[in-house]
């Protein structure tokens, strides 16, 4: 059978179609302030990030060059996290003290870390494929201890976090639960259904079961109005339609096009605030 003809969705289009949701999730992210924007735009882009994941998991299983792949994601993501250190230290942000917070990339190199160790062990290069896996779990606890231990280390700390050395409990953006749902899905990349299941399972774990058994006040109607996380859990179906094909795209769009858009729709932000306010 030709694999052109397969049913499904290919990895470029689940890719695009990522991308056209993170474009509304952030027309709401950074035009909140206006009233204007739908919440639906951030409904809808729930299912953006875990595509995304997904993709990556999926790029790193398969790709022949892996370092090549997670110095392209790196490099961005180092570029990007002291881009948000230089807005904080320089005050760039806009009048109302909003700035961009987008370290996903920053999220994803640890990930990526995490699951070559994973692979490094089952070739049984233990030495290795552990310390790539229990190092960036344990770096923010490590951080946090010299943090309180040694005086002025914070700034040297905050520095290597935003730059070379993300600490994935203190990223904003993806952080420790899409570390260990990413770690979750790859350990089951070789049965869909099961990966599909166990992604949407710990979404809703987390962001549905845990909320309204530890806060009274969080109720159904809030699902459907403010606390939506649970809703990327969708993002299952998707990855369900996946057929195990690349297909045809541009592979250097994503790289240069989530920086590019991130500061374009910031920069437009504060355009737009200055307008509205003077």
């Amino acid at each position: 059978m030709d694999q052109s003809m397969k049913k499904g969705l290919t990895g470029f289009q689940l890719k695009y179609m990522a991308m056209f949701l993170m474009v509304l999730d952030h027309i709401h992210y950074f035009m909140d302030f206006t009233g204007k924007i739908p919440e639906w735009f951030s409904m809808l882009g729930r299912l953006s990030a875990p595509l995304f994941l997904f993709c990556v998991i999926e790029g790193f299983t398969h790709t022949r060059n892996r370092r090549k792949y997670f110095f392209q994601i790196y490099a961005i993501a180092i570029v990007m996290s002291f881009l948000q250190y230089l807005i904080i230290v320089l005050k760039l942000n806009r009048p109302d003290g909003f700035y961009p917070q987008n370290q996903m990339l920053a999220t994803f190199t640890i990930l990526l870390v995490i699951l070559q160790g994973f692979d490094w062990c089952a070739k049984k290069k233990w030495g290795r494929g552990l310390a790539a896996i229990i190092l960036p779990i344990i770096l923010p606890f490590v951080a946090v201890i010299i943090a309180s231990l040694v005086p002025g280390s914070l700034f040297i700390i905050n520095l290597l976090h935003f730059t070379v050395l993300p600490l994935h409990s203190w990223i904003v953006d993806g952080g420790t639960f899409f570390v260990l749902q990413g770690i979750l899905m790859y350990l089951f990349r070789k049965r869909r259904k099961w990966q599909a299941l166990v992604f949407f399972l710990s979404t809703i774990l987390l962001y549905v079961v845990y909320p309204m058994a530890a806060f009274p006040e969080v109720t159904v109607k809030m699902l459907f109005t403010v606390a939506y996380e649970w809703m990327g859990a969708l993002a299952a179906i998707p990855m369900l339609l996946y057929n195990g094909e690349r297909g045809k795209g541009n592979k250097k769009l994503f790289y240069w096009f989530y920086p590019a858009h991130v500061y374009i729709l910031y920069g437009l932000s504060i355009g737009l605030y200055f307008m509205l306010n003077h």
